[in-house]
């Protein structure tokens, strides 16, 4: 795929990912129709580690369109330093996120909806917009692992970013009970003190398989040790 056809690419993913947030946002804040008390209550819709992948998505794909422009305009030396960063914001964060999200929601929703996704979103959440959320976000990073040459950041760094993303986020969930008393998923309420520990501790594993996945992945389609820059000059022929 050419550099042009990249730029497009990135550049609609995007657009698609700040409509999404933009939109997400509208409802939460927006007048009209009655919302669900989880969306109104403390920290709104960014409590959901969902539509912080969005944002998460966002950033990273607005990278990815910077780096296309800066190749189309022949910056290729800015280009190449900004290579390593938008791979470690990838490897480490973007797509092990994006597949944690697809694999523990559905899993939940399908054993049983109200754990995770009650029922009462759906008057306020539209279908597609489910779909949006939980199950555009894996093909997307897919596509993008396909068809943007990649290389994986060193294990050590990469997981260490993921720990701390993680760690971040379950700090954050963890504040947001001590201020209202209530857990941000449904899930957290019917089990005991061992049985969300053991959640934690699942969702650790998970993570980290997913994020193994995609180093994996990427190693299989670009191998150890692409050239980026060269194939971006390839792509620019």
């Amino acid at each position: 795929m050419k550099v042009s056809s990249l730029f497009l690419f990135h550049g609609l993913a995007l657009a698609w990912y700040v409509f999404l947030v933009a939109f997400i946002s509208k409802i939460a804040t927006g007048p009209g129709e009655k919302k669900p008390d989880n969306i109104l209550a403390y920290g709104g819709p960014w409590k959901f580690l969902t539509v912080l992948n969005l944002v998460l998505q966002a950033v990273y794909f607005g990278i990815s369109l910077l780096i296309d422009a800066l190749v189309l305009m022949k910056q290729l030396r800015l280009a190449k330093s900004m290579f390593p960063f938008r791979d470690l914001i990838f490897g480490s964060l973007a797509f092990p996120t994006s597949m944690t999200v697809f694999t523990l929601f559905w899993a939940l929703y399908l054993y049983d909806r109200e754990l995770v996704y009650p029922k009462s979103l759906d008057a306020v959440l539209p279908l597609w917009l489910n779909h949006a959320m939980h199950t555009i976000i894996l093909p997307l990073s897919l596509m993008d692992l396909l068809i943007t040459p990649h290389r994986s950041p060193s294990k050590g760094k990469g997981i260490s970013i993921l720990v701390i993303g993680g760690a971040a986020y379950g700090c954050w969930s963890l504040w947001i009970y001590s201020v209202t008393g209530k857990w941000v998923y449904p899930l957290f309420e019917k089990l005991s003190a061992p049985g969300i520990a053991a959640i934690f501790v699942g969702s650790v594993f998970l993570t980290l398989f997913c994020y193994n996945t995609g180093e994996f992945l990427v190693r299989m389609i670009w191998g150890d040790s692409v050239v980026i820059l060269d194939i971006y000059k390839k792509k620019s022929k």
